[in-house]
C-alpha cells in the first residue's frame, strides 16, 4: 500500500486562476483543453521563482521534504512551458494542500495571509508580533481533492 500524500502548506490562493490565449471575440471558447496546475505547484513557482527561495527553504515553508519540492517544482515548470509554447490555457486549482491561516510562527516573512492581517489589525505597529486580534484559527474543511473550500 502506498504511503499517503502529505498535505503541502501554501500561503494563499492565486488572485487569478486561469491564464491563456483568447480568440478574436475575447473569450477562450473553442480552445484546446486546459493544462491543470495544482495549488502546491503554483506555490513552489511563487516561492522559488518570485520570492527567490531555495528549494530547501521552500520545503521548510511548505512542510515537506526537499525532494518533494523538487518534484513539484519540475512538474510546475513543465506545465508552464507547455502552456507558453503550445498556447494552451493554464488553470490553477486542486491538489493536496493546507491553506496557511497566518498563525505565528509562519516561516515566511512574505506570507500574503500575514500581510493582510497586518494591514487589517487595529494595532498596525504591533502587528509584527501578531497580537491575538491578528491571528486566525486554523481550520481544515477539506474538499474531495484535499484542499480547502473557498
Amino acid at each position: 500500500m502506498p504511503r499517503p500524500k502529505k498535505c503541502r502548506k501554501i500561503c494563499g490562493l492565486p488572485q487569478i486562476n486561469t491564464y491563456g490565449p483568447l480568440n478574436e471575440k475575447g473569450d477562450n471558447a473553442g480552445q484546446p483543453p486546459k493544462i491543470q496546475m495544482t495549488l502546491d505547484e503554483y506555490e513552489t513557482i511563487r516561492l522559488i521563482d518570485l520570492m527567490g527561495m531555495t528549494q530547501e527553504d521552500c520545503a521548510n515553508q511548505m512542510e515537506v521534504a526537499r525532494t518533494t519540492v523538487q518534484a513539484i517544482y519540475n512538474s510546475a515548470r513543465s506545465k508552464l512551458a507547455r502552456s507558453l509554447v503550445y498556447g494552451l490555457s493554464l488553470e490553477i486549482s486542486g491538489g493536496d494542500y493546507i491553506l496557511c491561516r497566518g498563525e505565528s510562527p509562519c516561516p515566511s516573512p512574505n506570507c500574503p495571509v500575514r500581510q493582510r492581517q497586518r494591514e487589517s489589525c487595529p494595532g498596525k505597529k504591533q502587528a509584527a508580533a501578531f497580537p491575538s486580534c491578528c491571528i486566525s484559527k486554523r481550520g481544515s474543511q477539506s474538499d474531495s481533492k484535499g484542499g480547502i473550500d473557498k
